[in-house]
């Protein structure tokens, strides 16, 4: 089920007219944006490219190949960065160049992390950009987000946690834009599908993407397939359940070709971060 919010135009106005601020203010610096495609980095790209054409500065883009995020997210994020007049750089990071990642341990976003935006910051500065900025919003200070350590360590600023500005209001915002993303459902590293501790094996890790995408082909909104050894979990949102077992057997074909053994439903419903659960933040 695709999100839904009230649609607070002044609240969208203000927030619209501080981001806009802080653009122009950071403009002469040169503004490179890490960009996923993603609602959050989206909105914020929408907003530094309009700001950059009336002051004639270009904003730069860098979106992350890596072998952990969702295969088919980089051509929908060059497409929109190109739409919004971003200058688009991809940059190839193998993220296991920290042989500590393969073993998924509890802080590997901030591994992860500052392992990426090293090479954004060398990338940014030989194109002479300085204020670098990521998607990072108010409410990921509720969330186990170790990578925030890593950004605030390699002064990478975060527009949007800085101004308080949560998810709803990002996508009631997007949407006041017009920007398509504003009902995209979020799509984070493909290691949070598997325990902490646990390799990472990319063969899994692919089979997991497939079987996802497979689920949201259905017409699912939020999937999320948790491996647990050879049990894998599914999560999608509750009140999808019933729509969910009217086409199990679809599913369950599926995700046995894919060579995945016993398959359950949680019962609890989609919840982000449900691997964290064990962890102190």
């Amino acid at each position: 089920m695709n999100p839904t919010y009230d649609i607070d135009h002044d609240r969208n106005k203000q927030n619209l007219e501080k981001l806009e601020q802080l653009m122009i203010h950071n403009m002469s610096a040169g503004i490179c944006l890490a960009f996923s495609g993603g609602v959050d980095s989206s909105l914020l790209l929408k907003i530094a490219c309009d700001a950059g054409k009336k002051m004639n500065h270009p904003v730069l883009a860098i979106t992350f190949e890596t072998k952990l995020h969702p295969h088919g997210d980089l051509a929908e994020a060059k497409a929109l960065a190109e739409s919004f007049g971003a200058v688009h750089k991809v940059i190839e990071v193998d993220e296991f160049a920290d042989p500590e990642i393969m073993y998924n341990p509890v802080d590997r976003c901030y591994r992860c992390k500052n392992l990426l935006f090293k090479t954004l910051i060398k990338t940014a500065e030989d194109e002479d950009y300085h204020y670098l900025i990521d998607g990072s919003n108010y409410d990921d200070l509720n969330a186990y987000r170790p990578g925030m350590r890593a950004l605030k360590e390699l002064g990478i600023h975060s527009p949007l946690l800085e101004l308080q500005i949560t998810k709803k209001e990002i996508r009631s915002l997007s949407s006041d834009l017009n920007i398509v993303t504003s009902t995209r459902p979020s799509a984070p590293c493909l290691a949070t599908r598997l325990p902490y501790g646990a390799a990472l094996d990319f063969n899994l890790l692919e089979r997991i993407d497939l079987g996802e995408k497979f689920i949201k082909s259905l017409g699912f909104y939020n999937v999320r397939l948790r491996a647990h050894n050879d049990i894998l979990r599914i999560e999608i949102d509750k009140e999808d359940f019933m729509k969910f077992m009217e086409c199990q057997e679809a599913v369950l074909k599926r995700l046995k070709e894919l060579s995945f053994v016993y398959i359950t439903l949680d019962l609890e419903g989609f919840r982000s971060g449900s691997m964290d659960i064990n962890i102190t933040k």
